[in-house]
């Protein structure tokens, strides 16, 4: 924790200290969520507006748990967005392709399996891994999460295996897995209990 967000009455808090420290953590927190880089760093400012009234006791996990609610609103709005959009675009015609397709194809490809692969896991292995890309600490993690301190470097290791897991199973069988579900995932796991 920094010298900026130690008070725990929320009082004396440097907003301008804690944005330069875990703006950059933020906005890729945020973009493991919406997949989207220039929607994360306008989700990121949100999430400091939002903070300017307040005072929480712990301004990092303050600011990630609002960083987490605006991912799931803005999901949602997506999905609303697209839903809306399909429809428009039965009654326009399709604008030609402004990039290469193969390489356009190849980076979606790339892409789709490094979510599918996070997919894949549990929503604790997930959340854990994607709060420490973001720069959180253990306790912070902790407070977000509600594992324990001496839990998190375990759950961390195991998330981070598998993961690796995930995604190499994806890169062996990538046409398999995506019709079927990764070994190991949270679909072929209740499968096999079945």
């Amino acid at each position: 924790m920094s010298g900026a967000d130690r008070d725990a009455s929320g009082a004396g808090i440097d907003w301008a200290v804690i944005y330069r420290e875990v703006y950059p953590g933020l906005v890729r927190y945020l973009h493991s969520k919406v997949w989207d880089a220039d929607r994360a760093a306008e989700l990121a400012q949100e999430v400091f507006v939002r903070a300017l009234g307040a005072r929480p006791p712990n301004p990092r996990a303050w600011l990630f748990t609002v960083a987490a609610n605006i991912a799931t609103d803005e999901t949602r709005h997506v999905l609303r967005r697209r839903k809306h959009l399909a429809l428009l675009k039965r009654e326009t015609a399709a604008e030609p392709p402004r990039v290469d397709p193969v390489v356009a194809m190849e980076r979606e490809e790339r892409a789709a399996t490094v979510r599918q692969a996070l997919d894949a896991l549990n929503e604790r292995d997930r959340e854990v891994l994607l709060l420490k890309d973001a720069g959180l600490s253990y306790p912070e993690i902790a407070e977000r999460t509600g594992l324990a301190v001496g839990a998190i470097g375990t759950t961390l290791c195991r998330a981070r295996k598998r993961l690796v897991e995930a995604h190499a199973a994806l890169k062996q069988h990538p046409r398999e897995e995506r019709r079927q579900g990764v070994p190991g995932s949270r679909e072929g796991t209740h499968a096999s209990r079945g």
